[in-house]
């Protein structure tokens, strides 16, 4: 572990390679798991108030739920505002488009329709975020078998997850952090290689 402004990170999160990989994996992060996506608080309120604008591109039938239990739900092990599901499986906010599962919250973004691009924490994924004493987060590699694809294309490619991740962590913390965090990844990885060469006498 290591701290960056206000964040202890974990060292994961420097050495694993990362790259989404929808065609192999058809963006099942948006149907597995026991829960829809967490939310901050200033969130919860925006799904609201652009709900108008991205309706259009969500499912007839995740319209339905969304106007049956709301736009968003507590999570009932935490107590935390996360995205409700559809019959248990899929974030209501999920779209196919062929054969891959999107954000139809995120397309709304992409068509310059709405500003918010969608929840941080699907934007920061495979990191997770636990708040701390003192106003401190951790950030922490989150291992999951339906990002197999991801970690394997990172590898054929050389990105790891922090790269990866650029624009979701300047979103969340700011370029000044990111270019912190660059300068710990980079002292962090000359440290691997000298303890490596190191090693070999």
């Amino acid at each position: 572990m290591m701290q960056v402004g206000n964040c202890i990170v974990g060292t994961e999160l420097l050495e694993e390679d990362f790259l989404c990989n929808l065609d192999s994996c058809k963006g099942h992060c948006c149907v597995e798991g026991e829960a829809g996506a967490p939310l901050e608080d200033e969130e919860v309120d925006l799904i609201e108030k652009y709900y108008p604008k991205y309706e259009r591109y969500l499912r007839d039938e995740a319209i339905k739920e969304i106007k049956k239990h709301g736009y968003t739900v507590i999570d009932k092990r935490d107590g935390e505002p996360v995205t409700p599901l559809l019959k248990g499986k899929e974030c209501v906010y999920t779209i196919f488009e062929h054969g891959i599962a999107k954000c139809g919250i995120e397309k709304a973004f992409l068509n310059g329709k709405i500003p918010f691009r969608k929840p941080i924490s699907c934007h920061l994924y495979p990191i997770r975020i636990k708040k701390l004493a003192d106003d401190m987060d951790a950030l922490n590699y989150h291992f999951w078998n339906v990002c197999d694809p991801a970690r394997k294309y990172g590898c054929k490619k050389g990105v790891k997850a922090y790269k990866f991740l650029e624009e979701a962590l300047v979103r969340k913390y700011g370029r000044e952090w990111y270019n912190e965090l660059l300068e710990v990844a980079e002292a962090y990885e000359k440290e691997m290689r000298q303890s490596e060469t190191d090693n070999q006498y």
